[in-house]
């Protein structure tokens, strides 16, 4: 690295509008933008340099790439996926928040020009600026500092402020949408895109709204080898109808949304205008996603060897995410999202192979993946519902099937479920009328194993096939649950047996295992937010299975203030994101111990964070004494 020095007074300015095209400082006033810039000191590294390594310690700047590439990875093995830092990135984000040590190795690729901004001064602006307080997560740290009495709400939704993937889309600094109207000749919309040297032309109608769009990919089809009448309107080759978000949706919606259907640009409305537009190229720059890429992998995997050797991308795409400071949320939808994906991609392969009509039948995702909530260490919890006049005929030509695709799951690094929760079991293998009676049936008795199954059956998802043959199924539940008062106390009483880890002081109470005090931070953690949500939700009717979205829409029906449900959430998250990080760095541990944490492993930080999110899931299992055990 050269000598360090301030930006001079001629280059000021210019800095200060070249880093305004970039979040954080789109969103902040131009005299914060100034401290950012007078607190700053230019810095040079040469192609190969590192900038910042895991052995240097806790990082003393945060940088700001003015000029060139910066390449990151974590670990040494060339196997390992990477990720690249390009003009108006700012990092290392999460090790300044946290005051550790790096995760990955920093490189320069090629020549690099950078602003280098010392850890007081980042934390003195964030005082200063909101924006840029929210991009950091520094309001975590704030409050963290405060005394111990400041309300619990208030800490736990601050300490899981959201990074840059939750940003709405409004704030991303979106590019203008170039529009043309349907009757637009062809020969005119492309020459536009030529001398724009834009991807992507949308079509849009009187009042703004997007009604079709056309793409560089559109063209080789559609245009050239259909040799298209360059006279004729673009509606007659444009993509019709347009997926679009609105622009209070965010950058993950965005990224779930392209790969869920392939697509790289989307428009972005408000009240049915369109006032920009988000292009995968745009999501490169912000978190440097590579999930499309993945998706895309899997989805064209041509048999089940090719899907277990995609299946690893999924585990080195989770663990860039999280040295990125992605947060646990959005991790973990993203890993649920890909396991579908993987499993779509399997399931249809095998039903080709073996002549199954999937027309006839559904897969199905319980427990964790029926919830969008899985993490790596995870192993299968699925079924099969079939359409069928008689079921004893037809289940063993299913239940063959089953077997095969719970073996090629197997084989991908999904391991068989030890309670034999499997579409391979024939009490897994059912017709919807069969579902439909064990579900009731479940729920009129309350029988122990009654409501054991009930927590990993009622979470389900139908993720292959007719998914109207589920739709009986999740009406059963959602319909007989809450005129059942026996059940949900029965159900109450079965989720108070696992107890939040706190000694009567307060205090993190530990286990000892292999010598070292742990907590299982599954089942003394995550396992209390998920049994009391899906218990409120059947008492109340709430159709949703994911945690957060069951304590979003529980909120108002128990009439909790919204500080107290945010609460809720920003603590299950927390437990969430530790429980990654956990699988994350130790992957050859068992999955009985995949989700232990040993205490002294801890920051302060995080130690007083997890005592905060233990209180939380206290305060809930004491709701629920007050409820239903009076």
């Amino acid at each position: 690295m050269s000598a360090t020095s301030q930006p001079s007074t001629s280059l000021f300015a210019n800095l200060r509008l070249a880093l305004s095209r970039y979040p954080p400082f789109a969103q902040m006033q131009e005299e914060h933008i100034n401290q950012f810039l007078a607190a700053a000191q230019q810095a040079y590294f040469a192609p190969g340099e590192t900038l910042l390594s895991p052995t240097d310690g806790p990082p003393a700047h945060l940088v700001c790439i003015r000029q060139g590439h910066v390449t990151g990875r974590v670990g040494a093995k060339p196997e390992n996926a990477g990720f690249e830092y390009d003009a108006g990135d700012i990092f290392p984000v999460g090790a300044v928040m946290g005051t550790r040590p790096v995760a990955a190795t920093y490189q320069a690729h090629g020549d690099v020009f950078c602003l280098l901004v010392p850890v007081a001064d980042v934390r003195r602006l964030a005082d200063n600026s909101a924006p840029f307080a929210t991009f950091l997560g520094q309001r975590a740290l704030r409050y963290l500092a405060l005394s111990r009495q400041q309300t619990q709400q208030t800490y736990s939704t601050q300490a899981m402020e959201e990074q840059s993937l939750e940003t709405p889309l409004a704030q991303l600094g979106l590019k203008a949408a170039v529009c043309v109207t349907p009757e637009t000749p062809l020969g005119q919309a492309l020459t536009t895109m030529q001398e724009r040297r834009i991807g992507s032309i949308l079509v849009s109608d009187e009042r703004g709204g997007a009604v079709g769009i056309l793409t560089r990919h559109d063209i080789l089809e559609r245009v050239a080898l259909a040799r298209a009448d360059l006279d004729a309107p673009i509606s007659h080759v444009m993509s019709s109808p347009v997926f679009s978000l609105t622009a209070e949706q965010t950058a993950q919606d965005a990224a779930l949304l392209m790969s869920r259907h392939t697509i790289r640009h989307v428009p972005v409305t408000r009240d049915g205008a369109v006032v920009g537009i988000v292009s995968e190229r745009d999501l490169f720059a912000l978190q440097r996603l590579s999930l499309k890429n993945v998706s895309s992998a899997l989805r064209g995997a041509a048999s089940v060897d090719t899907l277990a050797l995609a299946a690893g991308d999924i585990r080195r795409f989770a663990r860039t995410l999280l040295a990125q400071g992605v947060a646990a949320r959005q991790l973990t939808q993203l890993i649920s999202h890909l396991n579908d994906v993987l499993t779509e991609r399997l399931v249809t392969l095998l039903a080709l192979e073996m002549g199954m009509d999937l027309q006839h039948a559904c897969w199905l995702a319980f427990g964790s993946e029926g919830r969008s909530e899985q993490t790596i260490s995870t192993d299968q919890d699925n079924g099969l519902v079939f359409a069928s006049e008689d079921a004893q005929a037809d289940r063993p030509r299913w239940l063959a099937f089953a077997q095969r695709v719970n073996a090629a799951l197997d084989q991908c690094g999904y391991p068989l479920c030890k309670g034999n929760v499997m579409a391979s079991n024939p009490q897994c293998c059912l017709s919807v009328q069969e579902w439909q009676q064990r579900f009731g049936d479940w729920m009129k008795r309350g029988a122990p194993a009654d409501l054991l199954n009930a927590s990993i059956f009622f979470d389900l998802r139908p993720l292959v096939g007719n998914a109207a043959l589920t739709n009986d199924l999740v009406a059963t539940i959602s319909a007989t649950a809450p005129g059942l008062p026996r059940f949900i106390q029965q159900m109450a009483v079965n989720s108070l047996r696992s107890r939040a880890p706190l000694n009567w002081l307060g205090g993190l109470e530990t286990h000892a295992v292999d010598g070292r005090a742990m907590i299982d931070l599954k089942y003394q953690g995550t396992a209390i937010f998920v049994d009391v949500a899906r218990l409120c939700a059947l008492a109340y009717g709430v159709r949703a299975t994911n945690t957060r979205e069951r304590f979003d829409a529980l909120g108002p029906l128990l009439q909790s203030p919204t500080q107290e449900s945010q609460a809720w959430i920003a603590a299950f998250e927390f437990l969430q994101m530790l429980r990654l990080q956990v699988q994350l760095a130790r992957p050859e541990v068992t999955p009985d111990k995949a989700n232990l944490i040993e205490l002294a492993s801890l920051n302060e930080i995080d130690q007083r964070m997890l005592k905060e999110s233990f209180r939380v899931a206290r305060r809930l299992q004491q709701r629920l004494e007050l409820d239903y055990q009076r």
